[in-house]
């Protein structure tokens, strides 16, 4: 599919079809192209478009280069951030001749809204170079948003870990079982933004070595600066971002031992309490006939007696020395 946009009274405005107004058109958006329509794109504007195997280049120096007066660039970026299963892929961003073409196979929310909101307010985006750093800012805004909202989460899940409101072991077992999920996913997700921000730090210095048009280049020089700090300040948040999740991580591992340990230590306790008990009981469980204590009157008394008082001084002991 082809979407195409063309600048009207200062604003974004999607057309139907391209080729009716080839002209005109800034901004032609290849989501899942076939080959007739890359045939198409590259007859139009005279570039070579990038295949997806070619996208998903291993080599990160093959995904900013120049050709035949283009310039090409490829950053990673997340979509499907609503749920849990986020979807991580490549998007091509190509100026040539004035013009952007971008090149994708998965929808990051940015290309949803930007649309909308060029078309309601005057972004300045006159030209391909110009609507290429108005659709990089929305992006950043996005993975921003992205930050937050994870910030969040992490702090719900920090505050899940040191209060819980489970009072029994087992039930606390299968919530820390829950979290520890939680933040396996947590850090996949952040792991992905960090890769993705490094991306598009790589595109915002090769973008700002590309010439721009000479009435506009001060401003958009400074913009792609703006846009290049943002970007490391965003990087700086997602690693603090990861290193609290791995003290979460370790947190939770940590009481899990707490709750393993305490109910090791009661299970000791019991068998320490109760050991002097079965002991006495043994003594008089023997069977032989030359035991004294057999002919007592208050022999069976006793017996009880001196298990009980077995039973209640060791565990007096512990609690006097603080073990329980």
């Amino acid at each position: 599919m082809i979407r195409a946009f063309v600048m009207d009274n200062d604003r974004l405005r999607q057309i139907p079809d391209l080729f009716d107004t080839q002209q005109t058109v800034v901004w032609a958006d290849l989501v899942n192209p076939t080959g007739e329509e890359e045939a198409a794109i590259e007859k139009w504007i005279g570039i070579d478009v990038p295949t997806r195997d070619e996208m998903e280049e291993i080599e990160i120096s093959s995904r900013l280069y120049s050709e035949n007066g283009a310039w090409f660039m490829t950053a990673i970026l997340p979509a499907q951030t609503e749920g849990e299963n986020h979807v991580m892929g490549p998007v091509t961003f190509v100026l040539a001749k004035g013009k952007l073409i971008t090149v994708r196979y998965h929808e990051p929310r940015a290309f949803q809204t930007f649309p909308q909101r060029a078309e309601s307010a005057d972004l300045n985006c006159q030209n391909g170079h110009s609507l290429l750093v108005a659709l990089l800012e929305a992006i950043v805004d996005r993975l921003a948003d992205l930050l937050e909202r994870a910030s969040r989460d992490v702090l719900d899940i920090s505050h899940r870990i040191f209060h819980p409101t489970e009072r029994k072991a087992s039930k606390r077992d299968l919530g820390f079982q829950i979290i520890l999920r939680q933040i396996g996913r947590k850090e996949l997700f952040i792991s992905n933004v960090q890769d993705s921000l490094v991306s598009l730090q790589r595109v915002s210095t090769f973008l700002g070595n590309i010439p721009t048009p000479s009435k506009d280049d001060k401003e958009l020089k400074m913009r792609v600066k703006t846009l290049s700090r943002d970007v490391q300040s965003l990087a700086s948040h997602a690693d603090s971002l990861s290193q609290k999740v791995i003290f979460l991580l370790d947190a939770t591992l940590g009481m899990i031992n707490i709750e393993q340990n305490a109910i090791i230590k009661i299970v000791s306790v019991a068998a320490v309490v109760f050991l002097p008990p079965t002991l006495v009981a043994s003594i008089y469980g023997m069977n032989f006939d030359l035991m004294p204590e057999l002919k007592w009157e208050y022999g069976y008394p006793i017996a009880i007696g001196v298990m009980v008082l077995a039973a209640v001084l060791p565990f007096w002991w512990f609690k006097r020395r603080g073990w329980l």
